[in-house]
């Protein structure tokens, strides 16, 4: 029930428009213009018509009638702020729910101890174990994530990367998105000074650093597995040929045919855009080939997955007629039938060196970060690219 503040009385109340966002009422019996004071939204019988509000110091220091800058005193248990009134201002904060708020400390401190984190996808296990490994080395160092997914949408991209910078995050780690050629929209975060590094799939921009695995000699390792295990016709399935990630793998996969004398041949590079639906074409455009390669080496494990899948509807044997690696290690490999061969990505790890790297050049902007962080992986032996082991479908 609306109470008049001038002459108390509850009836003759009616609503008579807004002023700067607040509900304005009019009372009939004094003829006067009023709106609820902000300590007492909440405390009327119909609160559910007022406007949401979050407990404020201002709140506080009205309620108890002193400065905010006492409140603020005590709120952070300052030694020259007296019992009573700490005790009354903690009470109060209590019956408020205030909680500070994070965005005004920040503006006050310009520090929010946040770190945005940017992925293209969520679909795959890498990004999910990137996040939760980047999430708890963040704890560490005392920061928290806002965690970001852009879909593999360019302009969601762009409109996420804006939004990190309006919330004044102290850093950005970023995995651009399959359709991203440029890196335009972080200029604002060079400009004023705010580190972001590039993680797993990059571009090559001067001046913003890279923490990514050693593509060249994943793939160099996995093809060269391929041919020492007897497949000689090895065709590989890419990624978008803009990203540096697509380009390493594609070159490991060159350089290794050269080294054993064998041929490349550039029809046996089918490129997706690191889709499921993508790499499912590119799968059925390399088996239904008149010449069919004897071997797939996939820039990552869903598309060597889709190779297995198709392959399978098509009566060929994998392992035996058609060895396949991958490249990740996703939780499906080890699973699937049969098993994948696949290079395992050190995600822990890499998560780690990012959060590590980032947070010391948010303490110390000094702190030099090199311009590319390089991690190896590991084959992971598994029965799709063994002549003797072969699915029993």
């Amino acid at each position: 029930m609306i109470k008049c503040i001038k002459c108390n009385e509850v009836s003759g109340i009616s609503k008579s428009g807004k002023l700067r966002g607040r509900q304005r009422y009019h009372c009939r019996h004094c003829d006067y213009y009023f709106t609820i004071p902000r300590h007492e939204v909440g405390n009327t019988d119909n609160n559910n018509n007022n406007p949401r509000h979050h407990a404020t110091i201002i709140d506080i220091a009205r309620q108890l009638k002193i400065s905010k800058s006492t409140v603020s005193r005590a709120l952070r248990n300052s030694i020259d702020i007296k019992k009573e009134t700490r005790e009354a201002v903690l009470s109060l904060a209590k019956e408020l729910n205030y909680v500070p708020n994070h965005f005004a400390s920040a503006l006050v401190k310009k520090k929010s101890h946040s770190i945005g984190i940017v992925v293209p996808e969520l679909i795959t296990n890498f990004f999910p174990q990137f996040i939760i490994a980047a999430q708890n080395a963040a704890a560490l160092a005392g920061y928290e994530v806002v965690i970001c997914h852009s879909n593999e949408c360019y302009s969601n991209e762009v409109d996420i990367i804006k939004r990190l910078f309006a919330y004044q995050v102290d850093g950005i780690l970023l995995s651009v998105t399959s359709e991203t050629k440029n890196l335009d929209h972080l200029t604002a975060f060079s400009r004023a000074g705010i580190p972001v590094i590039l993680f797993n799939r990059v571009l090559n921009k001067p001046g913003l650093p890279k923490v990514l695995v050693d593509d060249h000699d994943g793939a160099f390792t996995g093809v060269e597995h391929l041919i020492k295990n007897g497949y000689y016709k090895i065709a590989h399935i890419a990624g978008p040929q803009h990203l540096q990630i697509s380009k390493n793998r594609l070159r490991g996969y060159v350089d290794a045919l050269h080294k054993h004398n064998l041929t490349f041949n550039p029809e046996w590079v089918f490129y997706h855009d690191l889709s499921d639906e993508g790499a499912k074409k590119c799968a059925v455009q390399l088996l239904d080939q008149k010449e069919r390669p004897d071997a797939v080496f996939a820039v990552n494990d869903p598309a060597a997955i889709q190779v297995i899948i198709e392959a399978k509807k098509r009566a060929i044997k994998i392992g035996r007629g058609l060895g396949i690696v991958g490249f990740s290690n996703d939780s499906r490999s080890a699973i699937i039938d049969p098993p994948l061969t696949t290079l395992e990505q050190p995600i822990g790890k890499m998560a780690e060196s990012c959060i590590h790297l980032l947070t010391s050049k948010i303490s110390n902007p000094a702190f030099i970060i090199p311009s590319s962080t390089v991690l190896k992986t590991q084959l992971i032996q598994r029965a799709s690219s063994s002549k003797d082991r072969h699915s029993k479908s």
